[in-house]
């Protein structure tokens, strides 16, 4: 794991999402350059350890990062049996809105330009957030990311400077990131990251998801 820097401020947070409340970690460096909001896949929470590692990397480029769980507690917890809700994404790309519309409103980050970093089905959501409100985003990471889910006609509203990051040994995943990739209207790219599978778990992959991430991120986020 890479250090946290010293200049960083962490704070829990609570994210107005209609009549709830949703949990979060706020990470702001001094001078921050910009903000990421980070979208976890089905069945995870704000505290991926995967997200946590590329959230110190953006950090120590002088990025603020939102790390924030999708459902409530009661809501994960009915999720764990009937699994519903993990896959409705366009409830999730909502909660992405309502938790960009927060950033957009607090002194901390009012100024900052903002990006998404979506995982798995959180990507998914993610691009679903982007093309139905395009004004609230300027760039998006997709890790391993289902960007199919999304829907042919949705992909192709999404302008935003899309990175698609997708494993070498992730066969499925690469297939329909290809495919997503042809739908995208705006700026866009696809890495396969030799020798990674679709959670990115073998030595070295993820460090070079955050490094990648971060050069997307610093050349349309700031």
């Amino acid at each position: 794991m890479n250090p946290v820097p010293t200049n960083l401020s962490t704070q829990s947070v609570q994210i107005p999402a209609g009549t709830v409340q949703l949990h979060g970690d706020l990470n702001i460096p001094d001078a921050a350059q910009g903000v990421v909001i980070f979208a976890h896949g089905s069945g995870s929470s704000r505290h991926s350890p995967r997200n946590r590692y590329v959230t110190d990397v953006l950090n120590r480029a002088g990025f603020a990062t939102l790390l924030m769980d999708l459902l409530t507690e009661e809501e994960a917890e009915v999720d764990q049996s009937t699994g519903h809700l993990r896959f409705d994404l366009p409830f999730l790309a909502e909660r992405l809105v309502n938790a960009t519309h927060w950033l957009a409103q607090i002194p901390e980050t009012q100024f900052l330009q903002r990006g998404y970093f979506g995982a798995s089905t959180g990507a998914g959501a993610a691009l679903i957030a982007t093309a139905h409100h395009p004004q609230v985003v300027s760039a998006l990471v997709s890790r391993g990311g289902r960007p199919d889910l999304a829907g042919q006609a949705t992909l192709g509203l999404v302008k935003t400077p899309t990175l698609l990051l997708v494993g070498g040994d992730d066969t499925d995943g690469i297939t329909m990131n290809q495919t997503a990739l042809e739908y995208l209207a705006g700026p866009k790219q696809l890495n396969i990251i030799p020798g990674a599978t679709h959670l990115f778990s073998e030595p070295g992959t993820l460090e070079e998801v955050a490094k990648q991430a971060r050069e997307w991120f610093k050349q349309y986020l700031t």
